[in-house]
C-alpha cells in the first residue's frame, strides 16, 4: 500500500527525528571526551553499557526475537523496559524487524546487508530510514497480546528521556555526556557491528544461505553476538556461542539465572549441529542478485581491510 501524505510527513518526521538524535548523541560523546573523565564517571559509563547490552543481546535479541528460553511476564516486561533505555527502540518492532533480517538474510529484501548495500547502510543508514518505521504485528503474535509490551514498543522514548533526565539531575553535563552518551553511543555502535561487521569480517564454521560468520573480537564487545555464523544456522538458542571455548557472556548470565529460577527452559543447539559444526566445511556463499537464489551466481569473497581472525582449533 503506498503511503499517503501524512503517512509520509510521519515518517519524515520520524527520520529526522531519529537523525537528530544520533547527532546530538555522537556530539554529547565528543563533549565528553573534551571534559575528560572521573573513575566514576567510567565506571557508571561501563555499568550502563554492560546492562542494556546484555537488555537488548539476552533480551531483545535471543528471548523476544527468538523465543530461546522462558522467563515470568514480569521479567520479560523489566527486559523490554532496560531494552528500551537503549535508545534502539521498542522491543515488538526490534523483534519484528528482526525476524524479517532472518527470513531474508543478504537477499535484496535484507533489511540490513552490507553484502548488498554496503557497510555505511548496514550498519546505520536502515535504522534512521523512512523505509523501516512500521512493522506487521504479525510477525510478532506472540508477543503482542502483552499490552504492557505494546505500551512501551509505543512510547519506547520515555524510558530513554527517564534515565537521560535521571543521568543529568545526578550529575549535570557531566552525567549527561559520560553516563548517557558515551555509554549508550558505544552500545549502539557494539550493536550495530552485527549488521555491519558480522557477514563480512571474520569465518564461516556452518553451510548457510547467507554470509554470516563467527568473529571473537565481536563476541566479547557484544556479550557473545559476535558467534554469528552459529546464530544463522540454528538461531532458536538461548547461547551463541555453540562450543565451550566460544565465550558468551550473555548466556552465562541466562545460565546463571536459571539457577534462581528467573529463567527457564533453555533452548541449546542439538547434537547434530554441534557435530556437523566440527567438519568446519561450510560451502562457498552465494549472493542473492534478484529473488530467485538459485539463478545467482557465487559471489567473490567481500574484501576488507580488516586483520584476518584465525579460526581456533576444535578443542573437544
Amino acid at each position: 500500500m503506498d503511503a499517503t501524505p501524512a503517512d509520509t510527513r510521519h515518517n519524515r518526521w520520524e527520520r529526522n527525528f531519529n537523525i537528530a538524535g544520533m547527532a546530538a548523541m555522537h556530539f554529547g560523546a565528543v563533549i565528553a571526551l573534551w571534559m575528560g573523565a572521573r573513575p566514576i564517571d567510567l565506571a557508571i559509563c561501563f555499568g550502563l553499557y554492560f546492562i542494556r547490552m546484555f537488555a537488548i543481546t539476552g533480551g531483545y535479541h535471543r528471548y523476544f526475537s527468538h523465543r530461546g528460553y522462558k522467563t515470568s511476564r514480569a521479567f520479560q516486561f523489566l527486559l523490554a523496559l532496560i531494552g528500551t533505555t537503549a535508545t534502539q527502540k521498542g522491543p515488538l518492532w526490534w523483534a519484528a524487524v528482526h525476524r524479517r533480517h532472518h527470513r531474508e538474510s543478504d537477499t535484496v529484501r535484507d533489511v540490513h546487508s552490507p553484502v548488498q548495500r554496503g557497510f555505511w547502510w548496514s550498519h546505520m543508514g536502515w535504522i534512521i530510514a523512512n523505509e523501516h518505521e512500521e512493522y506487521d504485528p504479525s510477525e510478532v503474535k506472540d508477543l503482542y497480546k502483552y499490552p504492557e509490551l505494546r505500551w512501551l514498543d509505543r512510547y519506547h522514548v520515555i524510558p530513554v528521556l527517564v534515565l537521560l533526565g535521571t543521568c543529568t539531575a545526578v550529575a549535570g553535563l557531566r552525567g549527561l555526556c559520560w553516563w548517557y552518551c558515551v555509554s549508550t553511543v558505544l552500545l549502539m555502535h557494539g550493536t550495530f557491528t552485527i549488521n555491519s561487521l558480522s557477514h563480512v569480517w571474520g569465518h564461516r564454521r556452518f553451510n548457510t544461505s547467507d554470509d554470516s560468520r563467527n568473529n571473537p573480537i565481536l563476541a566479547l564487545v557484544t556479550l557473545g553476538e559476535g558467534w554469528h555464523n552459529n546464530h544463522h544456522r540454528y538461531m532458536q538458542t538461548a547461547n551463541q556461542g555453540f562450543y565451550w571455548w566460544q565465550v558468551d557472556i550473555a548466556y552465562y548470565i541466562i545460565k546463571a539465572l536459571s539457577f534462581v529460577g528467573i529463567t527457564r527452559e533453555l533452548r541449546l543447539p542439538p547434537q547434530r549441529i554441534l557435530d556437523e559444526g566440527r567438519l568446519g566445511n561450510p560451502a562457498p556463499f552465494v549472493k542473492v542478485e534478484g529473488d530467485k537464489p538459485a539463478v545467482a551466481k557465487p559471489a567473490r569473497e567481500p574484501r576488507s581491510v580488516l586483520p584476518t581472525i584465525p579460526q581456533p582449533a576444535d578443542a573437544e
